[in-house]
């Protein structure tokens, strides 16, 4: 029996509405995390099927490892590319997590870093927030959450927190692949 489990990540917008699926995650047993990302939900996909709100469907194509954090106003997905590891960051609402589903709230706000050395980061889609802050009526508490979520976040990339560990999530992927082609 596989140590690896798949999931499906579910992304909502603010009024229930769906917004984006991966359809094929696994996540990285309890055992085979460092000890710093055992409180998170990790997991890997390589040329999963995405699925828009639309219907439209897509594969990604390269590998990423992502982090759920519970309680926490932000997700990291890091993408391993040939130029490497650049880490697209949600501010979105903490997990929820059942038995083979990983959903979240996305708040359109995202934070995208740079592979190293530069490691230098950017905030996106600051325009979108606002329009959907009005159209969905975010409540006081999600805005003061969103702005929460967004200082912690680039406290963290400031920091060179451990999420930003090019080297811990190699070791991921390359050890998930390593057991699928086994």
């Amino acid at each position: 029996m596989s140590p690896y489990h798949s999931y499906v990540i579910k992304s909502f917008k603010y009024n229930g509405s769906l917004h984006r699926m991966w359809m094929e995650n696994w996540l990285i047993p309890q055992e085979k995390l460092a000890p710093e990302h055992r409180d998170y939900i990790v997991l890997v996909n390589y040329r999963t099927r995405i699925v828009e709100s639309s219907g439209d469907e897509w594969t990604s194509k390269v590998p990423a490892v992502s982090f759920f954090i519970p309680k926490k106003w932000f997700n990291v997905v890091a993408l391993l590319e040939d130029t490497g590891t650049r880490y697209y960051c949600n501010i979105a609402s903490p997990p929820y997590k059942t038995k083979d589903t990983v959903t979240y709230i996305d708040y359109d706000l995202d934070v995208i870093v740079s592979p190293e050395p530069s490691r230098g980061y950017t905030v996106v889609d600051e325009e979108e927030y606002e329009a959907h802050k009005h159209k969905y009526r975010y409540s006081a508490e999600v805005q003061q959450k969103v702005k929460q979520g967004v200082r912690e976040l680039l406290d963290r990339i400031r920091k060179k927190d451990h999420l930003f560990e090019d080297s811990a999530v190699l070791q991921y992927f390359e050890e998930w692949k390593r057991h699928v082609h086994q």
